[in-house]
């Protein structure tokens, strides 16, 4: 992933614009009928207001309060069936544009951010080696070439990329077309899954720029080989939604700006795995090999890095 500008910082600290749950903030045990939320245990007894999100097991993604009725219930955006009493953890808030500070995301960012990053050469088969599916079902993944396999928090196996960058899919020729869905997660941990059509004789390139792969599935047998790898598409790591916004794109040491390909941000809400990437990419003229460099600087609106910034202006909309 690339390195940051000084007005910028990513990982575990407090952030204002981030994309996960801050444990930190209203955990408790809690049962959901419908759109009553009954609390029955404060765990960390920072208090349940109008407006958070709520998250846990069997919680409708995307549920915040939106009243509170007294006797430890509140009533929710969305309706959930949880019958038992699970961890739940309130954060963020749908009325304020998620202000409240979050585990993962971006720090203040500043009018000019500057993206500096020197990705490896592409792979055609570094996420799942060449195989041929007889039926629909998940191909088996295998790291290869600057790609590793990790384990994530929540203990599930992934293949890791060496920066966010869009996923290629190969098929021999003379082949059947299938439907490829690739699931995993973004630089900041967002689940995302990009539907891709796979082309017999040629290769096929995700929309959506991936920092992890979780699985890959096929619609059907394929009767040729089929292998996954990397592209030279690279996801920005903040929004932008215009090529105005960047200012000057330098590639492989150059001082004359780079003629590459860009691609804005999809804002399409809420995002499904049918659209693009939320952030935006960018494919440099010529091809990445581990040691050409990709920095460019990009301007920043206000919803980005101004008083009224928010989590979707500087990161976009919740990926799917």
């Amino acid at each position: 992933m690339p390195s940051f500008s000084d007005d910028l910082f990513l990982g575990n600290g407090a952030t204002y614009m981030g994309t996960g749950s801050n444990a930190a903030n209203s955990v408790f045990s809690a049962t959901i009928s419908g759109t009553t939320l009954t609390i029955t245990q404060a765990q960390s007894g920072d208090p349940v207001v109008v407006g958070q999100y709520v998250t846990g097991a069997g919680v409708t993604a995307n549920s915040y309060i939106t009243a509170n009725l007294g006797n430890n219930q509140y009533t929710l955006s969305q309706s959930s069936t949880v019958a038992s009493a699970v961890t739940m953890y309130a954060a963020g808030n749908a009325t304020l544009s998620d202000p409240s500070p979050m585990p993962l995301g971006v720090g203040p960012l500043g009018r000019i951010y500057n993206w500096d990053t020197i990705p490896q050469t592409l792979q055609t088969a570094n996420i799942a080696a060449s195989q041929t599916p007889a039926a629909a079902g998940s191909l088996t993944l295998s790291a290869g070439v600057s790609s590793q396999s990790v384990v994530r928090s929540n203990g599930q196996s992934v293949i890791q990329l060496d920066v966010p960058r869009a996923v290629s899919v190969t098929q021999v020729a003379a082949g059947t077309s299938v439907t490829v869905t690739v699931s995993g997660y973004d630089y900041y941990g967002q689940a995302m899954s990009q539907t891709i059509t796979s082309i017999p004789g040629a290769v096929a390139t995700s929309l959506k720029a991936f920092y992890q792969i979780a699985s890959i599935a096929v619609s059907s047998g394929t009767t040729t080989a089929v292998s996954v790898g990397t592209s030279d598409v690279l996801g920005f790591p903040i929004r932008v939604i215009d090529g105005g916004y960047v200012i000057d794109p330098g590639w492989a040491g150059s001082i004359v700006g780079d003629t590459g390909t860009f691609v804005a941000a999809d804002t399409t809400n809420p995002a499904t795995a049918a659209t693009g990437d939320v952030r935006g990419t960018y494919k440099p003229s010529t091809a990445t090999n581990g040691s050409r460099r990709l920095v460019i600087s990009i301007a920043t609106p206000a919803i980005a890095s101004g008083p009224n910034a928010t989590r979707t202006g500087a990161l976009g909309v919740t990926q799917a």
